[in-house]
């Protein structure tokens, strides 16, 4: 049964009862822990792993390789983490991908790239699951359903559309930063090799005395960082729709190893406190002067899959996946994909997703899970299927020192992060136009907003979007005003008459 809305109506859950906000998940005091009964968030969430049968809902197009994490610095006093102790080799997987895009869509389209990073350490998997931008298009995880959906298609033509994309980023001024990362040089990489990667969030390192601190990783490309133009990258798409998997095959079979140095940078415990802007909020970066890159060490990509399938398509990685020494932060979009990213992959690949070899820890397992469509491994029948017990079986142990966590005291609420001085929206996409771009960037970003805004047929939409880039740089706005002045006026025009027939 279709519906047929002429009005707007109150959203509401799946079993109909009015919902409180679609913006913001529930957590104990702004800057707190969403909590596991804000069952709106996990209904969305949920209902979101399942739509799609049976490629990833978003980064379904990818490819990745194998390869070696070598720590060559001391990070040591920020984090015990096994495989970020001087001189650890770890064996690691890679999976790139593009994010809106289906599994048979062409590489080269404008999307922000998927990065994901598998650790097979001595403690247990580690994933790191980031993008080939520091930031992002939302702040909280209660959105990104309806982001995606407006990046997809629509269900009446199945086509996308501009005035959908611009509709929902015009309304959510958080995604200022990412579009204007997008939009610019980064947003079409010349190859996967060719990009940067970063973590995205900030997340929590604890050293061995249980010291705490906030940090956020950077991988930086041995090879440099080049972009393809415009009309490159459509002749590519056109030419060779697999060109970033074809390329990084290619050149790790002729012995051309990609690599790249981790940095992070690290932030006190207490400096979150102060800090000038949320440093939890995942659409800000955090300026280099303040915290400037720790080398950690370097990744190396040696070993192509040799079954597609088998080693990157049912590849998972999820942000759960921590190791001793790193844990979660604030951050209320990671928190949201602690949840989803696992739940996916429950769906998608299986509960017993982990057993499968890609997946599987090189670090012993020992737990009280059974069962379930796909179960490889199994305990034997001597040890016991439940704990506490008295019979030997496996047994959890107190840690030695405080594990990954941050104190806070509120009421349930629905809102946004605790209010900072420069927690603005538009400041840092603001400064990246301005003070990272030079003027051969200046003019493609424009080239491209003039191409993307002027593809919106909503009169109201386009106004929207030129003032959203408005309050970007002013300058900026002034000059997409001027390059769609003519479809800009002859639509208001439109719009002007319809109103006086009406």
């Amino acid at each position: 049964m279709t519906q047929n809305i002429s009005a707007p109506a109150v959203s509401t859950t799946q079993s109909g009862a009015p919902v409180t906000s679609d913006a913001h998940s529930q957590s104990v005091g702004a800057d707190g822990a969403i909590i596991l009964t804000d069952h709106y968030l996990i209904e969305k969430l949920a209902q979101f792993n399942r739509e799609r049968v049976p490629e990833r809902v978003v980064h379904a197009k990818g490819g990745g390789a194998f390869g070696t994490f070598t720590t060559t610095g001391d990070v040591s006093q920020y984090t015990k983490a096994a495989l970020f102790q001087p001189g650890a080799e770890t064996d690691m997987l890679i999976r790139f991908s593009s994010v809106a895009g289906e599994a048979g869509s062409a590489d080269t389209l404008r999307d922000p790239r998927g990065f994901a990073v598998k650790f097979y350490t001595t403690e247990g998997n580690y994933d790191l699951v980031g993008n080939n931008t520091p930031v992002f298009f939302i702040r909280d995880g209660i959105k990104f359903p309806d982001f995606i959906h407006s990046q997809k298609r629509l269900p009446g033509t199945h086509l996308r559309d501009a005035d959908m994309q611009w509709d929902f980023w015009t309304l959510s001024p958080e995604s200022a930063h990412q579009v204007t990362w997008l939009m610019g040089d980064r947003g079409l990489p010349a190859s996967w090799r060719e990009m940067q990667g970063y973590g995205s969030h900030t997340y929590q390192w604890i050293n061995a005395a249980g010291e705490r601190f906030w940090v956020k990783y950077h991988f930086k490309s041995n090879q440099g960082v080049k972009s393809l133009t415009g009309d490159e990258a459509e002749e590519l798409a056109g030419a060779d729709a697999d060109f970033y998997i074809r390329d990084l095959q290619e050149n790790i079979d002729a012995g051309n190893f990609p690599s790249w140095d981790l940095h992070v940078q690290v932030m006190p415990y207490e400096d979150a406190k102060t800090y000038r802007f949320n440093p939890f909020d995942v659409t800000k970066v955090w300026p280099h002067g303040d915290y400037p890159l720790v080398k950690v060490g370097t990744m190396e990509l040696n070993k192509n899959p040799e079954n597609y399938f088998a080693q990157i398509e049912q590849a998972t990685f999820a942000p759960s996946n921590f190791v001793p020494g790193i844990a979660a932060s604030p951050d209320k979009m990671l928190q949201a994909r602690i949840f989803s990213y696992a739940d996916a992959h429950r769906y998608r690949v299986g509960t017993n997703h982990a057993q499968l070899p890609v997946n599987l820890p090189k670090s012993q397992v020992n737990n009280y899970s059974q069962d379930g469509a796909a179960r490889y491994h199994f305990n034997a029948p001597s040890v016991p299927v439940y704990a506490p017990n008295s019979f030997g079986g496996p047994a959890a142990v107190e840690p030695q020192n405080p594990v990954g966590g941050w104190e806070n005291d509120g009421e349930l609420t629905l809102s946004a992060h605790s209010l900072h001085a420069e927690d603005g929206d538009f400041g840092q996409a603001g400064t990246l136009y301005r003070e990272v771009f030079d003027d051969g960037a200046k003019a493609r970003l424009l080239d491209t907003l003039t191409g993307a805004v002027g593809g919106v047929k909503s009169a109201d939409i386009k106004e929207r979007a030129i003032q959203y880039w408005t309050n970007v740089d002013a300058e900026l706005g002034a000059k997409l005003r001027a390059n769609l002045g003519a479809a800009a006026g002859a639509a208001t025009s439109d719009a002007e008459a319809a109103n006086k027939i009406g």
